[in-house]
């Protein structure tokens, strides 16, 4: 079965605004991250099989104006001054190219951009794995868990993306993370 709404590409890409204004902050962090053109849809968190991951500057160049543009963002916001916040993507993919993966977003406040991304991309790979059966224990580490999911041979590779900021006094600060697909 076909879908003409099945992408068959994806990239990842990430900003941040600041501004005095909550919506104008946001917008900026779009454009920080080339995606301020598009009329963006947030889509939950299946990588279709098959689909390539490409480069951020590759994937820019086949978006036209004003398209309806299909994303997993993950955005966080705040106008408190020195506040940290962090927001990221993470991808999962299996190694069996006919299966599915997954994509997940996070956002906090207060974690660095590398607690922050390792938890986008352990969410990621928790959820494939899931539906792959690979048990593994919750509350170990990230790289305990990686190298379960490395012995199982079923999940290909794990990545992610994060964009952090420290809030500064001149209003709303707003950081973006998305996975940008193309149809």
């Amino acid at each position: 079965m076909s879908s003409k709404l099945l992408p068959k590409e994806v990239f990842l890409t990430k900003g941040t605004g600041t501004h005095r204004d909550q919506l104008r902050s946001f917008e900026l962090a779009l454009r920080d991250a080339g995606i301020e053109k598009q009329n963006l849809v947030t889509v939950s968190s299946i990588l279709p099989p098959g689909c390539k991951i490409i480069p951020k500057s590759q994937g820019l160049k086949k978006l036209e104006p004003g398209a309806i543009t299909f994303t997993v963002l993950s955005k966080a916001t705040s106008d408190e001054p020195r506040r940290l916040i962090a927001a990221s993507v993470g991808c999962a993919r299996p190694s069996d190219k006919r299966g599915y993966g997954y994509l997940s977003e996070y956002h906090s406040y207060g974690m660095t951009e590398k607690e922050t991304g390792d938890h986008a991309e352990d969410m990621a790979a928790a959820m494939l794995a899931s539906t792959l059966g690979i048990e593994f224990d919750e509350d170990k580490s990230w790289d305990e868990k990686k190298e379960v999911y490395r012995i199982s041979g079923k999940i290909y590779k794990s990545t992610e993306i994060t964009q952090s900021a420290i809030v500064t006094k001149n209003g709303y600060t707003t950081v973006v993370a998305a996975a940008v697909f193309i149809l």
